[in-house]
């Protein structure tokens, strides 16, 4: 794939910096949230335009409150942030729950039916799923 330069830049939030995007969250009226043991993870253009949240379950890791600003959607953004993530978290298994209407999105960054969840995930989603409809995706980097 030919390098094409991008007006974004993709970098980890330390802890310390955590609030920027609890205030991006809460700027745009998002449920998202950051816990504490999360590594966070921002697209930026002169501003935090996305964010995600990586939390470490079992033997890999949790993504969970991936949101792109609205001016900035169907652009790459979470593309972009979510190539970043797989490349930078190469030794472990990522998991997800989403919507089932955001699934293709997700299988066309490589994310596959999770058919076995670490217990802590596996708990989770059984109870988110007594409110909303949602499934597991699965990455591993092959």
């Amino acid at each position: 794939m030919p390098y094409r330069p991008t007006p974004f830049s993709v970098d980890y939030l330390p802890k310390t910096h955590h609030t920027l995007l609890h205030k991006f969250y809460r700027h745009h009226k998002s449920s998202m949230c950051i816990t504490e043991q999360a590594d966070a993870w921002v697209v930026r253009a002169t501003e935090i335009i996305a964010g995600v949240c990586l939390s470490p379950v079992a033997e890999g890791f949790w993504l969970t409150s991936l949101f792109t600003a609205p001016a900035y959607r169907r652009q790459g953004i979470a593309r972009l942030l979510i190539n970043h993530l797989q490349d930078s978290y190469v030794d472990k298994p990522i998991w997800l729950f989403c919507h089932p209407q955001l699934e293709k999105f997700y299988c066309n960054l490589d994310f596959v039916t999770a058919h076995q969840l670490p217990e802590p995930l596996k708990s989770r989603l059984t109870r988110y799923q007594k409110n909303k409809t949602l499934i597991a995706l699965c990455y591993h980097h092959s």
